[in-house]
């Protein structure tokens, strides 16, 4: 399938023009329906216990194959989405036996093979059920000692999303003649990324699944919005802060209905590809994903940063070549000047500049001396 669609050419392809091997993770979203306990792709069906031993040497398989055809594998995933019983394929997996699986299945199986060299990651789902997740599965060390780290989503977040749990928090702005207004809340989490983090700082934190979803609305109607890119760096930062080390878009581009989709769950792109006219419209979310993946070069290490205004969001890195790459983002309708000042220990900072973060904007300041 590999080969007659398309994918396998488009990989080797994409490896040539970035000049170097691209690190992939796998990630499936349904064994074959015989080893499941509802017999369908999609669904709240399991895996079944007798077929795990046989489900483990298909990702032994599957990673063989691809290394043949000149595709490594970085690493896995054990399962797209474990708690979300989809329209589309899905599989639930409850902690227990997703630590079941790792410890006696599929760690083994790497390890037989000669492929410990092979990450796996586990969880793959939002953040709101991450920190629970990982407690339970870390604390089995037999299972511990074959996973590299967690992965995770962003979904749930009701500023962007219809489905999530909302709730309004009231506020009055003292500053508005106490007029009233709410922060919306929803499942976001945020704040588990960190705690997971703490958890286990000898483990791994990656982003796997990002995309806004249209939600029945026609991608006509969301084309452009710059707040869609708003969410990207909004969340990028967050996560980066938070301890992890890297971001997986869900589509690199999509045509111009925001598809294929076969259950019809059509989503924006970074790059929308209009295939009546085989014109390439770059969306928001390209440019802002620019500010990270065009300055924080691989193997950079993150560099404590801090905001003394609130509508500031920024993280920093300082990349292997010693350049230190600095991104701020300004959600705002003000414009908001800044110190930039670079710490050089108990003395003060060594260096400091003036710099202003117009409305609705990001920037990247990178400082190579």
């Amino acid at each position: 399938r590999y080969k007659t669609s398309g994918m396998l050419w488009m990989m080797q392809r994409a490896a040539e023009l970035a000049g170097a091997p691209l690190t992939l993770l796998a990630s499936p979203w349904s064994p074959p329906p015989w080893m499941k306990t509802k017999r369908t792709f999609n669904g709240e069906g399991r895996l079944l216990p007798s077929c795990r031993d046989a489900w483990a040497w298909h990702f032994v398989l599957f990673v063989e194959k691809m290394q043949q055809m000149g595709v490594p594998i970085w690493g896995v995933s054990v399962q797209n989405e474990p708690e979300a019983a989809q329209a589309w394929e899905s599989c639930l997996y409850t902690a227990e036996e997703e630590k079941i699986f790792i410890r006696d299945h599929l760690g083994p199986a790497l390890e037989k093979r000669g492929m410990q060299g092979v990450k796996v990651l586990i969880w793959d789902h939002n953040r709101d059920g991450m920190f629970e997740r990982a407690a339970l599965t870390y604390a089995d060390p037999e299972a511990a000692k074959y996973i590299w780290g967690m992965c995770f989503h962003w979904y749930g977040d009701p500023r962007y999303e219809s489905w999530p749990p909302r709730a309004e928090v009231p506020y009055l702005d003292r500053q508005n003649s106490e007029k009233r207004i709410f922060e919306l809340r929803g499942c976001a989490g945020f704040e588990n990324v960190r705690r997971v983090a703490d958890l286990r700082p000898d483990k791994h934190l990656l982003f796997t699944e990002g995309c806004q979803e249209l939600g029945g609305r026609p991608l006509s109607q969301v084309m452009g919005d710059w707040k869609l890119g708003e969410r990207y760096a909004m969340n990028i930062i967050n996560d980066l802060n938070g301890g992890c080390e890297g971001f997986i878009d869900w589509n690199l581009f999509l045509d111009e209905y925001g598809g294929p989709n076969h259950v019809g769950n059509m989503c924006v792109a970074p790059a929308i590809c209009d295939s009546r006219s085989g014109q390439l419209i770059y969306q928001p979310s390209f440019w802002y994903i620019g500010h990270f993946s065009r300055y924080i070069k691989p193997g950079a290490r993150r560099v404590l940063s801090s905001t003394s205004r609130d509508a500031l969001e920024v993280t920093s890195y300082l990349n292997p070549d010693g350049s230190l790459a600095i991104v701020v983002m300004n959600q705002s309708e003000e414009n908001i000047s800044f110190w930039l000042k670079i710490a050089g220990g108990s003395v003060g900072p060594v260096a400091a500049t003036a710099v202003e973060a117009p409305a609705r904007s990001i920037l990247t300041l990178v400082a190579d001396d």
